[in-house]
């Protein structure tokens, strides 16, 4: 047996014991590093986001493979309009390509688009194209790919308590029906749950306001990977890390 056939042995019976615990449902993942790879490559930024791509596309498949149902990923914060018009506008110009290049592998794959945050400030074509993959992949049954576009996770709660604020006002709701409960009903995420492991990659200890509420008994793994190099071995390695924990969720 030749050394690549060993190894890809190994790789089976490695998922195969991952798959054979309790695999987290909902992983979401800060992906972080792009720029950095892409300036230790000597590249332009724009191929470190594009590298970026076909990293989660490549999670989003072996995510799918082993049992992960929802995948949740930071692709555009609320804070990144900080960053220089050309940037941010070549950020645009890659998401609608890159939904445009996936929706077939999408649709082959299984894969069901969802979005959170506040898309309304996306460009209208972004926007257009967004939608129209999310109708395409409805059907999707294997998993579901979640895009935090525009996202903020402060953002995220004032928009909801906004929402609740105007129920109240109007009397369908009552102060005292407000609950933890009824908050998450109206955060981005109710249609599909919290995430039980959050992996950020290339070794920044913070959270950068992701997913706030959600995170709140998130198992948390933390990589120095830049997103473009992050890889099965070190998606497993995450995968791993949480099956050996006790979640005790404040028990």
């Amino acid at each position: 047996m030749s050394s690549l056939s060993v190894y890809a042995h190994q790789e089976r019976e490695r998922e195969q014991r991952i798959r054979s615990k309790p695999v987290p449902k909902h992983i979401a993942i800060i992906m972080d590093g792009n720029r950095r790879w892409a300036k230790q490559h000597g590249l332009p930024s724009s191929v470190g986001h594009w590298r970026g791509a076909d990293t989660l596309r490549n999670i989003t498949e072996i995510g799918s493979r082993i049992g992960v149902e929802t995948l949740t990923v930071y692709s555009f914060s609320t804070e990144n309009w900080n960053r220089s018009p050309e940037e941010v506008k070549a950020l645009m110009e890659l998401f609608e390509q890159y939904l445009g290049r996936e929706r077939s592998s999408m649709l082959k794959e299984g894969v069901r688009l969802g979005h959170i945050g506040n898309i309304s400030e996306l460009p209208e074509s972004l926007q257009k194209t967004l939608f129209d993959v999310e109708k395409e992949t409805s059907c999707g049954e294997k998993i579901n790919l979640v895009l935090a576009l525009n996202y903020g996770g402060r953002d995220e709660i004032t928009r909801a308590v906004r929402s609740i604020a105007e129920k109240v006002k109007d009397g369908s709701v009552h102060p005292e029906e407000v609950s933890e409960s009824l908050i998450a009903q109206h955060l981005d995420t109710a249609p599909f749950g919290f995430p039980e492991l959050l992996i950020r990659t290339s070794g920044e200890m913070r959270i950068s306001n992701f997913l706030l509420w959600q995170i709140s008994y998130a198992e948390l793994y933390v990589t120095r990977k830049l997103w473009p190099e992050f890889s099965k071995e070190e998606f497993f390695h995450a995968i791993e890390a949480y099956q050996e924990r006790e979640r005790r969720l404040g028990g």
